[in-house]
């Protein structure tokens, strides 16, 4: 199979199945006892507010007008209005999914970075004291849930030692100071939050580095037996390029597997927001739960089911493309 081929059908059977995904979400959320009109009476909403709001969202149209107007909003990024905010839900979601994502994608890639290069130092001097009484331990860290590491890291550094905030993502006197026609990527470049993200970004990488380190460790030691790697080293190569050729060829598991993680962590980071009480797209969805706002959890779910969706499609198309080894066929 061709490249092109290849990538063409990947790009289909992602789009199917995010397909699947969006009508699974429709028929979830009509399948729920108790209908968003009932969740608006039971909430003091007037016969007439509800009449307007079924009128308006197209709940009196048959189950298929509204799937149909449900998959071409959603094409157009247009998940509708929050009941709970009275504002777009992509306006209401796009800051939340913002201030995740900048706690996830650098957290997750300075985890990637130290339990690299580690993986690489162990990979290369086997039963060194770094690989015996080192390994042990950060896998037992990284394997802890994020959560408890989340709480043990507030209780230390936060409580115990007082080094960093509790919680938030910036003190409220800081943003009062700041004011509301302050641009909204200026609180991005305060002091007072980098105070506040120290510590959820430091639990983020640390729990994501165990995972590059075993697969670089591993990648390292069985490319190191390879014959092209034997050569080189018998033809004099110096060691500072050999062990670069090395690293290079044992690298490319983790660059497939960065984008998983990274798409895992967004999705899964539910708890960790709510300890740190992070302003992200985790405690978007417990506020939405709790206030029954079924358009942002709808859309909510969606957009974590995507990132997962399409950090294995990006996996596979690099996979395909950095190492020629591979069959596309595969």
């Amino acid at each position: 199979m061709s490249m092109k081929r290849y990538v063409a059908v990947r790009t289909i059977q992602t789009a199917v199945l995010l397909m699947l995904i969006l009508t699974f979400l429709f028929m979830l959320f009509r399948l729920i006892p108790g209908s968003i009109a009932d969740q608006m009476i039971f909430q003091g909403a007037s016969p007439e507010a509800v009449a307007a709001f079924e009128e308006q969202w197209g709940l009196n149209d048959p189950l298929h007008v509204q799937y149909y107007h449900y998959l071409v909003n959603m094409a157009q990024l247009d998940p509708g209005t929050s009941l709970h905010y009275r504002k777009p839900v992509l306006d209401y979601v796009k800051l939340k999914m913002f201030n995740t994502f900048i706690l996830v994608a650098p957290g997750v890639t300075a985890g990637y970075l130290l339990g690299t290069s580690l993986g690489t130092i162990m990979g290369i001097k086997r039963d060194s004291l770094l690989e015996k009484y080192g390994i042990f331990p950060i896998v037992g860290v990284g394997t802890t849930p994020s959560f408890f590491l989340a709480i043990i890291g507030v209780i230390i550094f936060a409580g115990w030692l007082g080094l960093v905030p509790t919680s938030g993502m910036i003190t409220p006197q800081v943003a009062l100071e700041m004011g509301e026609d302050a641009p909204w990527w200026k609180i991005y470049t305060t002091g007072d939050f980098l105070w506040h993200y120290v510590l959820p970004f430091s639990v983020i990488a640390i729990k994501y580095m165990y995972e590059p380190l075993l697969i670089m460790r591993t990648s390292v030691v069985e490319m190191a037996g390879q014959d092209f790697l034997h050569y080189h080293k018998l033809t004099g190569l110096p060691k500072a390029r050999w062990i670069r050729h090395l690293g290079k060829h044992a690298i490319i598991p983790i660059i497939t597997f960065y984008p998983i993680s990274l798409g895992r962590a967004i999705s899964g980071l539910v708890l960790i927001e709510i300890v740190f009480n992070w302003p992200g797209i985790g405690n978007a969805l417990v506020e939405a739960v709790l206030q029954s706002d079924y358009p942002v959890i709808q859309f909510v779910f969606f957009l974590t089911a995507a990132f997962v969706v399409v950090g294995n499609y990006v996996v596979d198309i690099v996979y395909g493309m950095i190492d020629p080894r591979i069959s596309i066929a595969d």
